[in-house]
């Protein structure tokens, strides 16, 4: 059995270029699979829970207070809408070609714990995000700002001078934060200076405490020079305490590794509701987080101050800090700073960091394990390996509950007392009996007493549910149990044999598998990992609808205005003819290009077929009786269908499209097919020779479809519907041959060794005639003789052994007369030296075969004379 787990695409809308690159190479491989005798498992997935699929819902209501909807009536239009847009994406996927249990696909609908910390924030979704689920932007702009704070208690202050008019200074670029700043911290092992300014910018007779490695840069940023009057260790500030830059509160210096000299002051404003650093450096001192914003990034009353109250943290309430600070004469100066900054990925609006009850997942306790496990996994592209690493080993927590009302619910309850989360075995396994019979949206159906335990109802204490849903994320990343419960998998290495995604999701549904699986079975959920990159236009550049550069699947398919129809084989071969494990091009010139090559395998099976009609499997010749030619030319065939199993295996399916070109266009148009057509059109239809040429297309043709198949099966299953009954046992389906055998005597290194001069020869030969043609002394080589002059037995040899493969018109000669010469030329070969001389034929046309071999004008060669006495018989 091979598994191809599929990674779920979110039920929210119609497929784009980058669904057909996914899909399609899912496809291709399934399919290669198929062909040798695996039964293949792949069941389509789709996210139908998240917020893109809940705001996308709530969007289409017309006329309707959303404000007003309870969790239930939210879930029922979400659902409608997941499933509604997960029908119309299965048919578009069926369309494609893709092979799946389409009638049975899978939907998402001791290391967990809660902590009231900072997270990342989307006021503009209202929930919680993970960084999965962020975007950072390089062209962020915020208010940043000098601060002073004063030092009230300090063994600074004993200094001379320094009583009354000591001052911290800090540098955010969140001014917001301000009112819930808790501490200053330092870094005890830098070096600290107290400064004081030279001139009126700054207050003269006040006197800060800087980092003295930034005295330079502060000094160009206030614009005058700082004088030191002296340095010390920052160890010596650890106990300082100063006063709030809001409120009248005391507030401690603490000290905390992560600060560095890099840039700021080198004091650091924190506020561990609003920080992940922050938290954690205030968490060993026994510092309480405080965070006075709401779900819509707006101040509560809770800040303290009146004219904060009510406004935006990102907009007019950045600006009335601000403001307060410029009052009280706080501000030291005030400027535009760039930067990067996170973004919502969905939203496309910017984040905050905001405290809150939360549920997470602690990574820290099983990445190290992870990224052992991970050792065995097969990556292509080899590089993906360390970007998922990184992000592994980036993260130590993963938040996973939400505040949204379309998702898998998290099944806890609260005390109403103590706000004490209940979830235990026992009230877990009641919720999963009830899900059986409800769903998840009993949830909200049922009201408390009904979802809690017995054991729980009668213990003196209420409870409350909760209405946090699990984080997409984590609901994806457990769709590998999905598997098991299908496969009735139990002893097992890994779960799945490949997954393959987008790059993007090293930070998404891989990572969230891999550590889910990691978690709870101790084992990698897959053992290879697959990776394509993005679609890009034919210019390189991310597509738009405000660039007018989008690229539809069904534009390709179906064609549209001024835009022609390719077909579903050639939307495929596009995405096999590309390096996909980068970022890859489509345009309208790349397409054209892609539909001449599919125009020509058509051509080159259809000219194979023509000649097979009538042929039976029964007139097959022994591959000691072919001409050297026809050997020659399957072992050129057992080549191309050793490299091509190897492309599959390696998913390397750009290399697999370049060996059928080369089959395709070199190989067989320009070169087999050109010498052998002389023998199927003008040879008796029952002779030796002709039949030996039939054996090898039979032969070719057969490895060509099967080669074929997995990358444009329409195709192939149209050339195979035409030669079915040629096989000695007919099948309804190309995939249903199995993959081909390549029979070991074909592999003639002798022959390959002969051609490699041969081809040379032949590549000088073709070269004269070309030039005879373009100076207008003939019109096809046809009208040519061809003369080799050899100066060695042995290269004599094997042209007399494979004379009809250098020229139709070739002779072999030991001297030449000069009357009718055309070009000549030296060749050293292999063996000796070929002396090529071409001549205008000195015979007639024959009218039947075309070559210049006839004794008398308008009448047959004597070949053609003898095959159609055969015939008249």
């Amino acid at each position: 059995m091979f598994i191809l787990h599929d990674g779920p695409p979110y039920a929210n809308g119609s497929l784009h270029i980058g669904h057909a690159l996914n899909k399609i190479l899912k496809d291709i491989i399934n399919r290669y699979k198929v062909l040798h005798g695996y039964k293949v498992n792949y069941i389509p997935g789709w996210d139908c829970h998240g917020l893109p699929i809940e705001l996308k819902a709530l969007k289409e209501l017309r006329g309707v207070d959303k404000s007003s909807l309870t969790p239930l009536q939210i879930r029922d239009v979400a659902k409608k809408s997941a499933l509604e847009a997960l029908e119309i994406q299965r048919k578009e996927f069926i369309s494609w070609g893709i092979m799946g249990d389409w009638k049975n696909p899978y939907r998402t609908l001791g290391y967990i714990y809660r902590q009231d910390k900072p997270v990342y924030w989307s006021p503009s979704s209202r929930t919680a995000l993970a960084e999965a689920e962020l975007e950072y932007r390089d062209d962020h702009q915020s208010n940043s700002v000098y601060v002073k704070l004063p030092v009230i208690n300090s063994t600074l202050n004993s200094q001379e001078g320094l009583k009354d008019n000591l001052y911290i200074l800090i540098w955010t670029t969140t001014p917001w934060t301000l009112p819930a700043n808790q501490a200053v911290a330092i870094n005890p092992n830098i070096e600290y200076s107290i400064v004081c300014p030279n001139n009126d910018i700054l207050t003269i007779q006040n006197n800060y405490i800087i980092a003295t490695k930034r005295l330079d840069a502060l000094q160009k940023i206030l614009g005058t020079e700082l004088n030191v009057k002296f340095t010390f260790k920052g160890q010596q500030l650890i106990g300082t305490t100063y006063i709030h830059p809001i409120s009248e509160k005391q507030c401690k210096i603490i000290d905390a590794s992560h600060i560095t000299e890099e840039s700021g002051t080198g004091l650091v404003h924190t506020a561990p509701g609003h920080g992940m650093e922050d938290y954690e450096a205030c968490k060993k001192f026994d510092i309480p987080t405080f965070c006075p914003v709401d779900e819509y990034g707006i101040f509560t009353s809770e800040v303290g101050e009146s004219t904060f109250e009510g406004k935006s943290v990102l907009t007019d309430g950045t600006l009335a800090v601000i403001e307060y600070l410029k009052k009280r004469n706080s501000l030291i100066k005030e400027e535009k700073f760039k930067h990067k900054y996170p973004y919502d990925w969905r939203t496309k609006k910017p984040i905050i960091l905001r405290a809150t009850p939360q549920w997470f997942a602690n990574v820290e306790a099983i990445k190290q394990r992870a990224i052992e496990l991970l050792e065995d996994v097969k990556m292509v592209p080899k590089s993906a390996r360390y970007r998922l690493e990184q992000f592994t080993l980036s993260r130590s927590e993963w938040c996973i509950s939400r505040q949204r009302s379309w998702g898998v619910p998290i099944p806890v309850f609260y005390e109403s007392e103590t706000d004490v989360p209940l979830l235990t075995d026992s009230s877990v396994e009641h919720i999963i009996e009830i899900f059986k019979k409800h769903g998840s949206d009993g949830w909200w159906k049922l009201d408390d007493q009904e979802l809690l335990a017995s054991e729980y109802k009668n213990n003196g204490k209420t409870y409350r549910k909760g209405n946090d849903t699990m984080d997409v994320w984590f609901d994806s990343g457990v769709s590998w149990t999905f598997i098991l419960e299908q496969t009735k998998k139990k002893d097992f290495k890994t779960i799945a044999d490949l997954y393959l995604e987008g790059s993007d999701q090293h930070r998404g549904w891989f990572q969230s598998s891999l550590l889910t699986s990691v978690a709870i079975n101790d084992k990698v959920p897959y053992s290879t990992l697959i990776t394509h990159g993005f679609v890009m236009d034919e210019q390189g550049q991310k597509m738009s609808k405000s660039l007018g550069n989008v690229i539809n699947p069904s534009t390709v398919i179906k064609g549209g205005k001024n835009e022609p129809a390719y077909g579903v084989d050639v939307l495929r071969l596009w995405v096999a003819s590309s390096e996909y494990v980068n970022d890859i091009n489509i345009g309208k010139n790349i397409m054209s290009q892609v539909g001449e090559n599919i125009r020509k395998y058509r051509n080159t099976a259809r000219f194979m077929l023509g000649n097979l009609n009538n042929f039976k499997y029964n007139q097959l010749v022994e591959y000691e009786e072919l001409d050297l030619i026809d050997k020659y030319m399957l072992h050129e065939t057992y080549n191309f269908g050793k490299n091509i199993k190897i492309f599959y295996d390696e998913y390397a399916f750009n290399k697999v499209v370049q060996a059928l070109n080369n089959l395709s266009n070199v190989l067989l148009s320009a070169f087999y097919f050109d010498i052998v057509k002389d023998r199927l059109y003008a040879d008796h239809i029952t002779s030796q020779s002709r039949r030996n040429v039939l054996t090898v297309l039979y032969h070719i043709l057969n490895i060509y479809t099967i080669s074929l198949s997995p990358i444009v099966p329409y195709l192939a299953e149209e050339i195979y519907d035409n030669y079915k009954n040629i096989r000695p046992k007919e099948n309804d389906s190309v995939f249903k041959l199995g993959w081909y055998d390549l029979d070991e005597k074909w592999n003639n290194q002798l022959l390959q060794q002969e051609w490699n001069t041969l081809k040379h020869l032949r590549g000088e030969v073709n070269q004269l005639l070309e030039a005879a043609r373009k100076d207008k002394l003939i019109k096809s080589s046809l009208e040519a003789n061809v003369e080799l002059y050899v100066n060695s037995s042995e290269l004599l040899h094997l042209l007399q052994n494979h004379d009809a493969t250098i020229s139709s018109s070739l002779e072999m000669i030991e001297n030449c007369s000069n009357n009718t010469l055309i070009y000549t030329k030296k060749v050293d070969l292999s063996g000796g030296i070929c002396k090529i001389i071409i001549k205008r034929a000195s015979l007639f046309k024959c009218p039947r075969c075309w070559n210049y071999n006839a004794q008398t004008e308008g009448e047959l060669c004597k070949r053609c004379e003898n095959v159609l006495e055969i015939m008249n018989k």
